[in-house]
């Protein structure tokens, strides 16, 4: 840890207001939940997962960004979307990352904190800044997403702030694509996290999450490849998969999914999901094939779907329950993300669940 660097142990952001919490209320603020209750102590958390979380800058009317005269503020980060989604659900959850030593970063530290994940391991880099996320909605239908972090504080993540005694305690870590990618050293982070935690017998739970932007899809292949040979847990659009594994190495046909989901499967990972948006889920799960239908609900913003596919799956996942369970509450989360604006923010209480089960054509916000 060097001078630039300080790291949390409490889930604060560093810089105190007069009562002990970045925003001046109580010390006990930063752990405590949004839904009134605080998370139960790191040790034994339910999951541990890690990235780059960036301020979400985004256009509040349909139509180009240069047209805005105001833009929404927010954050969003796929594996911290995740960790928010499985919190709201009851379970606990922490995050760590690096963040800069400005006010975004004190943004995602506030955000996060509040909805309950843990942020003791969690770096304010004074060196670099917080990357930015540009989301604009060109139409109705169309959202395209902009990205500005070379050289973030998020990219700068490297081995040693792994904390590898939290990864050990966890039921299980999540990782994803886009940490691989972002840069050198976050990638042996992320190969470090994942050894430790199959050392430990921790299951891994991998979401692609390829992201063109960053890099080609013959690197990401081939990366990606290797990660799933890894993990427990995989999930995956179909173009996603098949980056994968190649069409000469499939065992699908065409538009066989139930073959694509066993090629992947015989890479390693004992349940694989692969997403196909308001069609469902196609999953191969501990040896046998499920198909899931989606919720049918109006589509605002589909944006942080896939994330909270898989806090749902992974909420039921380390309480135990079968997959059908499972793949219910993945498919409930996924359709209340997709029914409001915003990364996470429309992510659904257990209340809530049942809530869309009895009333598949309203959605309540």
């Amino acid at each position: 840890m060097t001078t630039a660097e300080q790291r949390m142990p409490d889930g604060s952001h560093g810089s105190h207001g007069p009562h002990g919490s970045p925003d001046g209320s109580s010390s006990e603020h930063p752990g405590a939940s949004s839904r009134g209750r605080r998370p139960e102590p790191e040790a034994g958390l339910d999951l541990v997962t890690f990235g780059e979380t960036m301020a979400r800058l985004e256009n509040p009317v349909v139509g180009p960004m240069r047209h805005a005269r105001t833009l929404d503020l927010g954050v969003g980060g796929a594996e911290s979307n995740t960790a928010i989604g499985l919190c709201r659900l009851g379970g606990t959850a922490a995050w760590f990352g690096r963040v800069g030593d400005d006010e975004f970063g004190r943004l995602i530290t506030n955000v996060l904190a509040g909805e309950g994940v843990q942020l003791g391991h969690t770096v304010v880099d004074r060196s670099a800044p917080t990357a930015l996320l540009f989301k604009e909605r060109r139409s109705g239908t169309l959202t395209r997403v902009q990205y500005y972090r070379t050289g973030s504080a998020g990219s700068q993540l490297r081995p040693s702030d792994v904390p590898h005694d939290l990864i050990r305690s966890a039921r299980v870590l999540h990782v994803t694509g886009i940490t691989a990618a972002i840069s050198a050293t976050a990638r042996q982070a992320l190969d470090d996290a994942v050894e430790t935690a199959r050392d430990a017998g921790v299951p891994v739970s991998l979401d692609l999450n390829y992201r063109q932007a960053l890099w080609t899809p013959a690197e990401a292949g081939e990366c990606l490849r290797n990660l799933t040979k890894r993990a427990d847990l995989v999930f995956a659009t179909e173009q996603e998969a098949r980056l994968v594994v190649p069409a000469g190495e499939s065992a699908a046909e065409g538009d066989d999914l139930a073959g694509l989901a066993e090629s992947l499967a015989a890479l390693g990972p004992r349940d694989v999901l692969i997403k196909r948006g308001a069609a469902g889920v196609v999953a191969l799960c501990e040896g046998r094939l499920h198909v899931q239908p989606a919720h049918t609900v109006p589509v605002i913003d589909p944006v942080g779907a896939g994330d909270a596919f898989a806090a749902g799956y992974l909420a039921e996942f380390v309480r135990g329950r079968p997959v059908g369970e499972r793949l219910e509450t993945a498919t409930a989360a996924g359709a209340y993300a997709v029914a409001a604006r915003g990364d996470w923010e429309g992510l659904p209480s257990r209340a809530e669940l049942d809530l869309l089960k009895s009333a598949e054509d309203t959605v309540t916000r």
